[in-house]
């Protein structure tokens, strides 16, 4: 399937004269932040290939992003560092990442497009979330490379051989379960996770939410 501009025009009729896609990348990795990025575009032909991130190799995402970078009206990035992803919960790590991404933008959008079926953004934005829209939506395609290209540099950015973080961005691989298993956790983890709980050794450095405090209150129990 190649995306299409139907979403925007559709939202377009509507009275919606800008749209932005919207596609985050992080939301499974044990490690780093989540990141979400969003694209407008003024309806002209995308770059060739353009699709969704996970189809396409690390060699091809690149090229991608460049091509991407020349040609959209208009990107921003956003950001969750792992911290807010412990003390806030990953819904609200999105709204914050989204609302980054947004606020970066050169123009405000008149509406937003996310990939997916559950809205982590909210108001003020007018939002539709359409499930596999990375795959079917220009402006979520090309969001989704950008947030991909630009998070998984970031992770190989840190280093961490024995994790693995180049070659994984953070997610469960063989290489990260067992540096987990001897190493511990880095500073770079997402410690509320229940990867923690089949880590005995570990396990005394799991952080718990407390329900009763209301969002953002953490309770470390040893």
């Amino acid at each position: 399937m190649s995306p299409s501009y139907e979403l925007e025009r559709l939202l377009s009729v509507g009275g919606s004269k800008l749209v932005a896609g919207v596609d985050e990348v992080g939301r499974g990795a044990w490690a780093g932040p989540v990141a979400v990025c969003a694209v407008v575009t003024d309806l002209s032909e995308p770059p060739a290939g353009l699709t969704d991130s996970k189809m396409l190799g690390p060699a091809r995402r690149a090229a991608m992003f460049a091509e991407i970078t020349e040609w959209a009206a208009g990107i921003g990035y956003g950001e969750a560092s792992h911290e807010e992803i412990d003390s806030l919960g990953m819904t609200e790590a999105l709204r914050r990442a989204a609302r980054r991404a947004l606020a970066e933008l050169p123009v405000r959008p008149d509406a937003v497009i996310l990939d997916g079926k559950h809205d982590y953004l909210g108001a003020p934005w007018p939002v539709r979330c359409e499930i596999k829209a990375d795959l079917s939506c220009v402006s979520v395609a090309a969001a989704s490379v950008i947030a991909k290209v630009r998070r998984d540099g970031y992770m190989a950015s840190l280093g961490f051989e024995e994790y693995g973080f180049a070659d994984n961005a953070g997610y469960p691989s063989p290489a990260h379960q067992q540096a987990l298993a001897s190493l511990g956790p880095t500073e770079h983890h997402r410690l509320s996770w229940s990867y923690l709980d089949d880590l005995p050794q570990w396990r005394h450095l799991k952080k718990h939410r407390n329900p009763l405090a209301g969002e953002g209150q953490l309770d470390l129990f040893g």
